[in-house]
Parts: C-alpha cells; sequence; structure tokens
C-alpha cells in the first residue's frame, strides 16, 4: 500500500517546481521568468491582461527611451518669441496639452509650453510672447532606461521628457504616456480615431474598420457569419486563435469571405483590423 502523499500532474509539477526555484533565489534571468510567468498563464493562474501588463513591466526594465521617444522631426514645437496669438490655431489643430518651446534652432529647447497656461495669459496678454509662460523642460539622455525615467516624471510632476542625444541637442521626446502604453496597451483619448465611433465603421461598400475588442457575437450578427465559438470572445481573439500566434501590424488572413488586416498593434495586442468582404 502507498501511504505517500498522492501524484500531481506533470505540468503542475512543472510549475510549483520552478516557482520554488524562483522564490529560493535560484534561476532569476528575465529568459526564465517570463517563460514561468507565461507557463501560469497557458495554466489560467493568469488572465491574458495582467500577463501582459506584467510582462509589459519586464519590458519597460530593458528598454532605453530611444526605443519609444517620438522624434525630433516628428515634434509639434512652438518658436519662443512667437506671441500667443499667433500660435493659438497651431495648438487648436494639434490638441497636445505640452509643447516643446524652440529656440532658432529647432535642436535647441528652451523650455514646455502648457495648453493651459497659454489659455490663461492669452485672455490677459494676446500679444505675450511665449517665452514669458513656458515652464523649464525636462531634459534626460536618449539612454536612460524607461522604468527609471518613469519613476522620474512621477516624483517630479512632470509628464513629459525632452530627450538629448550625446552633444546635447534634442533627439525628441517621451511623455508619462508613451511609457505606461508599453505596459496596459494603448492609450486612446478625445483626439484619437475612431474612439467615439462603434466597434465597426463602415468606409465603403466592401470595407470595414473593425476595433479588435469588438465582441464576435456581434461581429456575426452584423455581418451575418458564424465566427461564435467558446474559445475566444472578440474579433482580436478570433485572430489570434486562428493565426496561432500575435499578429503583427499588416499581417492578413482570409476566411470565406473576409480578409482581415491588422492596421494598429503592438507586441501584446491587436487594435484595429481592416474588414475586406470578398466577393463570394
Amino acid at each position: 500500500m502507498n501511504d505517500g502523499p498522492p501524484s500531481r500532474p506533470s505540468s503542475a509539477k512543472t510549475w510549483l517546481d520552478r516557482l520554488g526555484h524562483l522564490l529560493t533565489g535560484e534561476p532569476q534571468d528575465m529568459d526564465d521568468l517570463r517563460a514561468i510567468l507565461h507557463e501560469a498563464q497557458e495554466n489560467h493562474l493568469l488572465e491574458t491582461d495582467a500577463f501582459a501588463m506584467i510582462d509589459g513591466v519586464l519590458q519597460i526594465s530593458q528598454m532605453r527611451v530611444r526605443d519609444i521617444m517620438i522624434p525630433r522631426v516628428q515634434m509639434v514645437v512652438v518658436p519662443h518669441e512667437a506671441r500667443l496669438e499667433e500660435i493659438l490655431p497651431r495648438i487648436v489643430e494639434s490638441g497636445h496639452s505640452r509643447y516643446p518651446v524652440v529656440e532658432d534652432d529647432r535642436s535647441q529647447i528652451a523650455g514646455i509650453l502648457l495648453t493651459k497656461d497659454l489659455l490663461a495669459k492669452f485672455l490677459q496678454d494676446k500679444t505675450m510672447p511665449v517665452k514669458a509662460v513656458m515652464r523649464p523642460a525636462f531634459i534626460v539622455p536618449e539612454s536612460k532606461r524607461l522604468n527609471i525615467l518613469l519613476k522620474e516624471l512621477r516624483t517630479n510632476g512632470n509628464h513629459m521628457a525632452i530627450i538629448v542625444d550625446e552633444y546635447g541637442q534634442a533627439a525628441g521626446l517621451v511623455t508619462i504616456e508613451d511609457i505606461l502604453e508599453q505596459i496596459v496597451g494603448d492609450i486612446e483619448d478625445e483626439h484619437d480615431e475612431h474612439e467615439d465611433q462603434g466597434y465597426i465603421i463602415q468606409q465603403n461598400e466592401h470595407e470595414y474598420i473593425v476595433k479588435a475588442l469588438t465582441p464576435i457575437d456581434l461581429f456575426d450578427e452584423y455581418f451575418s457569419t458564424q465566427l461564435e465559438t467558446d474559445e475566444y470572445d472578440t474579433v482580436g481573439g478570433f485572430l489570434v486563435n486562428q493565426l496561432e500566434h500575435m499578429p503583427e501590424k499588416g499581417e492578413q488572413l482570409a476566411v470565406n469571405h473576409l480578409r482581415f488586416e491588422v492596421i494598429k498593434a503592438d507586441s501584446r495586442r491587436v487594435y484595429l483590423i481592416k474588414l475586406k468582404l470578398l466577393k463570394s
């Protein structure tokens, strides 16, 4: 008679043993940690969203600000000598809350203009120069790690950092939102495309923009299809299930008379899909 403890499945043993190694200070390299978390997610000990966020936290500890910064050529900037009335149309058009203030040479950042400061001063004197309203810029090197920058931004209350290269010239910018998106995925706001529209947006007779979070039963009802199963709940989940990997931007999938094309995605999530109805 065997009086020992009941045996446990090999998969459970693997998970518990590896977790024990982690907690006792044995294998702790990043690859091993990710493997443990991935196994926990596969065993339904971690939800997919929780796994994605934990993985995002691990990633930013290894990334530098140069990896995600908005390059200087893409920055919306305002001249430090310009009057408030001169830059107001640019502010309204772009819709940002903060703007780098540049000197004559765009590679030199003089400060940061907050939209709320502009509006307050504009009512007093719309001919006031930008340099009289701007705040000091928070400058960081492009080699700084993202997790350290996030901590500094939270500590000093800044929402934007100006990134400089080895010569001290502006190379780009990073906002606190840019860093958080590496953890939680895309954060849409009132200026993002498709925000105030429904799950499915018709472009023309045969093409649609479909949000990856569209419930699959709603999709089936809209297009008279039968894609729904117990294996996924959304259109994004359907694509991942069919392709058996996380789709990248530009990747396509044809199913019956439907052709899906991923048009917005990152390493952890799909956001927007272009759907084309093919002739049956």
